[in-house]
């Protein structure tokens, strides 16, 4: 008996033309956002057009990586095959753009709380993808 091979994991499209700049940046292990270079508001989700302005200029802007928790989810219903239970969805507001919340996972199940300071850690994975993820800062 033969065991099929474990289910690739799932990875962002990467070349996107309004996101793929936030994921070169992952690549090199640097957290940006989208903001407009006319008003400078942060455009998340990212795109091309300020509504604030009207500008279609637009830059990435380093931020620290630094956030509060925001929300939270257990997941121990498995809904893809590469993705074991239990883990951890999380939902952030990023300390140095205000408003803007990015999402991540934990392994397992930890204690968490709402408004826990929340640091940046990169998970690589296959084809040079790296994710910016979430965990409890020290």
């Amino acid at each position: 008996m033969t065991v099929p091979d474990p289910a690739p994991l799932l990875l962002p499209v990467d070349d996107d033309h309004d996101t793929g700049g936030f994921w070169q940046a992952a690549r090199q292990r640097r957290l940006v956002v989208r903001a407009c270079s006319g008003c400078d508001r942060v455009l998340h989700l990212p795109r091309a057009y300020c509504s604030a302005c009207g500008s279609w200029e637009g830059h990435w802007r380093e931020v620290a990586g630094r956030a509060t928790l925001h929300s939270w989810t257990v997941v121990d219903h498995q809904v893809h095959p590469a993705y074991p239970v239990p883990y951890t969805l999380v939902l952030v507001d990023l300390d140095d753009a205000p408003g803007t919340r990015l999402i991540g996972s934990l392994p397992g199940a930890p204690e968490l709380a709402a408004g826990q300071a929340m640091a940046v850690r990169w998970e690589e994975r296959d084809g040079g993808v790296v994710l910016p993820q979430w965990e409890p800062a020290p």
